[in-house]
């Protein structure tokens, strides 16, 4: 029997590949597929299906680049209309050798969501595994929020009968294979587990130890972040990714050349850490860290305009382009030859903004009143506590709410560490915002201080 686990990081995403007697279905696959055919080539299978357990909103699914790799058919839940692949319903069952595959229809994350339960005939007609995509995940479960307010309790209904009527009843031995771990924008509170049970869910997941109206009136009031980037994802996984196997070749860029891009219209994006940004930095920039790509790049950036990446030494750039490859971003043009160094030997125009200590800004708050912004996310600010004073934006949320801060007064910003507080930053100096501190060390350095939080 093959069956292995493919973890991306940064979007915190499992695809599996499984197979028996040479035939190997692969589950939700990312798009640089690769990995899958090196995997069935060394164990001697070919890969005849894949499936995806649901239309995916914060990455491209790989299905297509795949086929058209090896030839496998794909399939997906019926309650969707996909321009590709071939519907599956309730009951349908798959066989790889001794090992079946049985849909189990389980909407609620999406109509469409479906979950495949594997049983190995040799041992008899216990489920064993069951790849439950998004349905149910270790500590959470699935949002309910892609179709709008007014069919969140509709769809907190689903998701709770998907999991107590589908899931729970195969028994507390079966091993669940969820389709994200920790991380993922996907859930709030996904334990860093890479696997689960069905039994081990039913003793410690909160929301499933609840009876079905509490889990209804929690989940049909609850609000999280939604990228913009999601509704880019959700078209193409519905109509078909663009067929690339591979990130486009990232080309070095002269400063003539950088110039050029920016005056023709292009995103910069600076991958260094907050001070080295906050010193000086191609003016217009985009300050997002290598580890906040998957993350934060889907709020910020167009899926239009070129994307130029700024380093200090160019280290690894693929870790950056491959992580916007899997969110659909095809247009990364290029990296400065000789990183941040050669602009600033060229003369460039730099631009700054400020950074401060947490002891600078608490002397800043002892003698007055400064306009402290917050981005964190808001679960942090209120589990955490904030500064007294503060104002609170979601870093993501930020450019749609500017009418909210102050253009002609100093603005210190903080977050978790300071590199979120150095993105806003970044945005808000992109909006003239001419007075831009980023507290650094954020709350956390707060804290360390000794320094009081409101709660």
């Amino acid at each position: 029997m093959l069956f292995e686990r493919v973890f991306s990081e940064g979007l915190a995403h499992n695809s599996y590949i499984i197979g028996d007697a040479g035939k190997a279905a692969v589950i939700d696959p990312r798009r640089d597929s690769d990995i899958y055919l090196e995997i069935a080539a060394r164990n001697a299978c070919t890969i005849t299906h894949i499936f995806e357990t649901h239309r995916n909103e914060d990455y491209c699914i790989g299905s297509l680049a795949l086929a058209q790799q090896c030839g496998a058919e794909i399939f997906h839940g019926a309650a969707m209309d996909f321009a590709y692949g071939n519907a599956v319903h309730d009951g349908d069952i798959f066989t790889f050798g001794s090992l079946s595959l049985q849909v189990l229809e389980t909407p609620g994350h999406t109509e469409e969501s479906i979950s495949l339960v594997v049983r190995d005939q040799k041992s008899g007609e216990a489920p064993y595994l069951v790849f439950c995509g998004d349905t149910i995940f270790a500590g959470d479960i699935a949002r309910t929020d892609f179709f709008g307010d007014a069919r969140k309790e509709e769809m907190a209904k689903k998701i709770y009968d998907s999991i107590a009527q589908k899931i729970l009843p195969l028994g507390d031995g079966a091993i669940l294979c969820p389709a994200h771990g920790a991380g993922s924008v996907c859930g709030s509170e996904i334990a860093d587990h890479p696997f689960t049970t069905t039994g081990y869910e039913k003793a410690t997941n909160p929301l499933i130890r609840m009876g079905r109206e509490e889990f209804v009136s929690v989940r049909r009031t609850e609000s999280p972040y939604l990228p913009p980037y999601f509704r880019t994802m959700e078209r193409f996984n519905r109509e078909g990714v663009p067929l690339l196997h591979n990130p486009p070749l990232l080309h070095l860029l002269t400063v003539p050349g950088l110039d050029h891009l920016r005056k023709t219209g292009c995103q910069i994006l600076d991958i260094r850490a907050p001070a080295g940004f906050a010193c000086g930095h191609i003016p217009g920039s985009i300050s997002l860290w290598r580890g906040g790509i998957s993350s934060y790049a889907g709020w910020v950036l167009t899926y239009e305009d070129p994307v130029v990446i700024i380093d200090d030494y160019n280290q690894n750039p693929e870790q950056v382009t491959r992580q916007l490859f899997r969110m659909g971003y095809d247009n990364v043009t290029g990296i400065l030859a000789g990183g941040i160094a050669a602009w600033y030997k060229s003369a460039g125009e730099i631009g700054t903004i400020g950074a401060c200590s947490v002891q600078e800004l608490k002397a800043q708050i002892d003698c007055d009143t400064p306009f402290i912004l917050d981005v964190r996310d808001i679960r942090n600010r209120r589990a955490i506590g904030h500064i007294r004073t503060s104002h609170h934006i979601y870093v993501g949320e930020l450019p749609f709410h500017l009418e909210e801060i102050p253009v002609n007064e100093p603005i210190f910003v903080y977050c978790d560490a300071g590199y979120k507080g150095s993105l806003a930053a970044s945005i808000l100096a992109q909006n003239h915002y001419k007075t831009v501190i980023n507290v650094l060390g954020g709350i956390t350095a707060w804290k360390q201080a000794g320094f009081r939080v409101e709660h």
